[in-house]
């Protein structure tokens, strides 16, 4: 069973990979993005774990609406709200309990994956964070580290995908050989939780 201490290893997992890969994030972000998706994510997980460790949610439900107000409020673009539906919809759906077992949290998962496509309008192939993680959620009941490699083949198999969504829409063709840099951000959020899990 999963407690609120795991989700908030989860966080940190995540905030820590993201601080080491955003200079490479904004890179992938530079040729057909605002060359900003690293730094905004860097600022809004440094944000969740200071939210975190001054308030210390006592079930994995709140942990997860928490870190996702905190990204909303201090991510700038579209990855703000995308992130932030992700996790606050996923931790609705596991509600108030004390500890949640593997399938509860694939089950919301998917609920905070579909959240996502809703708000976004985007599906697998639109060359987004959906990428990632649509097969991530598909694979975890397999355990997390097939769920980390999933997201990882996702990722990077957005780099031949034109885009359909997003900022990288506007360049049709051009999007093509560049690697998502949302796709390659949610990985390093199932990373994480890979990461938590001793996986």
């Amino acid at each position: 069973m999963l407690d609120a201490a795991f989700f908030r290893r989860w966080m940190t997992a995540t905030a820590v990979s993201v601080d080491r890969e955003a200079e490479r994030l904004t890179a992938l972000d530079s040729p057909i993005g605002d060359a900003d998706h690293g730094s905004n994510l860097q600022r809004g997980f440094a944000a969740v774990t200071a939210a975190l460790d001054k308030e210390a949610p006592a079930t994995p439900g709140a942990v997860l609406a928490l870190a996702g107000r905190q990204l909303i409020s201090t991510v700038g673009g579209a990855s703000g709200p995308l992130y932030g539906t992700l996790l606050r919809r996923t931790g609705k759906a596991l509600g108030d309990a004390a500890e949640v077992s593997e399938e509860d949290l694939a089950g919301a998962l998917r609920t905070g994956v579909d959240a996502v496509m809703a708000l976004g309008g985007a599906a697998p192939g639109d060359k987004t964070m959906i990428d990632a993680l649509v097969p991530a959620v598909d694979a975890l009941g397999e355990g997390f580290g097939a769920a980390r490699a999933a997201a990882e083949r996702g990722a990077v198999a957005t780099t031949p995908l034109q885009a359909r969504k997003g900022r990288a829409s506007y360049l049709g063709e051009r999007s093509v050989g560049h690697q998502d840099p949302g796709a390659t951000s949610a990985a390093l959020l199932v990373a994480g939780l890979a990461e938590a899990a001793g996986e």
